[in-house]
């Protein structure tokens, strides 16, 4: 049997396969983000089979105030229950295992769309955003407690739906990765810059706060573990990251890019954060996803080989051709 038909057990969750499809947004919402039937035949389309071991759906919002851009999830309200529900059977009767992603875009958030006040970890500017761009607001302990509950409410949505577990977002310069970077993060308060643990102090609150509620409900992070921009942070960080992770109790660990967002401009080859996932693989014993322009079912399995990760992210093949998993999976026999 090849590695990544290989099964594998993620706490109570169990893998048939290694092959995981990432979050993609695909703006097929409707305006109050509930789930359409556009989205439902999309999902179905990609599990068909039973070829991917786990889908991560796309990034669903906690908060309005939270929502990144138009045709996005909610998962805010319990009103949405019903429709993630829905798509949650739509995904697990073809056998594919299926978790949330739950996300707040804090600083990055569209507030001119919905209205909304910008925030986040510190009043300062957003990389790569223009120059007529306005400082977010600094959050205050009342917004950060509000949050908290926030995530929180939205776990429990989540499996109210039926969702196998959740992923909370802290990568591509998202809010909780506004926290992680050194770049945003100028807070002197227990949820400070100056500190590894500071920057996570947010990320462990949230992870206590939704173990309280969940219990051993599956939990995964998605780690913008490297912003590759001077004074943002480094590879070392997410190994020192991992490690705290580890010991919170998360149980699967998904690396992506910081504010340099899902590419590494030093590394063209498939599977671009290898050299991240690597690392923290040799210092933690967390179940590690890697994603990265792969799209060659041999470099695939290499990659698992050369133990760079347990799990393989593949993304954009798999959103141009709903059959790539199929044609993968098949050829590996």
């Amino acid at each position: 049997m090849s590695l990544l038909n290989k099964p594998i057990k993620i706490k109570s969750l169990e893998l048939n396969n290694r092959l995981v499809m990432p979050p993609m947004a695909t703006v097929k919402s409707n305006d109050d983000g509930k789930v359409t039937q556009q989205l439902c035949d999309y999902y179905e389309e990609r599990a068909k089979g039973n070829y991917i071991g786990l889908i991560i759906i796309e990034h669903s919002y906690v908060n309005l105030d939270g929502k990144a851009g138009k045709g996005q999830i909610s998962i805010s309200q319990d009103s949405d229950i019903d429709g993630l529900k829905k798509l949650v059977s739509t995904i697990q009767k073809t056998g594919t295992k299926v978790m949330a992603q739950l996300n707040h875009a804090g600083g990055v958030a569209q507030s001119g769309i919905y209205g909304n006040e910008n925030y986040s970890a510190s009043s300062v500017k957003m990389p790569n955003k223009p120059r007529e761009y306005s400082l977010p607001r600094e959050m205050s302990s009342y917004d950060i407690e509000r949050l908290i509950d926030d995530f929180v409410k939205s776990a429990i949505r989540a499996k109210k739906a039926g969702f196998d577990g959740v992923e909370i977002h802290s990568a591509h310069g998202y809010l909780l990765n506004q926290f992680y970077s050194p770049l945003t993060n100028k807070r002197t308060d227990k949820y400070n810059g100056n500190s590894i643990e500071g920057r996570l102090r947010l990320h462990l609150d949230i992870i206590e706060a939704i173990r309280k509620s969940l219990g051993d409900y599956p939990l995964a992070i998605r780690l913008g573990a490297c912003d590759y921009m001077e004074g943002g942070s480094s590879i070392n960080d997410s190994i020192n990251a991992a490690k705290i992770f580890e010991q919170a109790g998360v149980d699967l660990l998904d690396i992506s890019g910081g504010f340099c967002g899902y590419i590494n401009p030093n590394i063209k080859e498939q599977g671009y954060f290898s050299e991240i996932t690597e690392a923290i693989k040799e210092n933690t014993s967390i179940p590690i996803i890697l994603t990265g322009g792969i799209n060659n079912v041999d470099i695939a399995e290499k990659l698992l080989k050369n133990k760079k990760a347990d799990l393989i992210g593949v993304g954009r093949a798999i959103l141009k051709d709903s059959r790539w998993a199929e044609k993968a999976m098949n050829s590996l026999n």
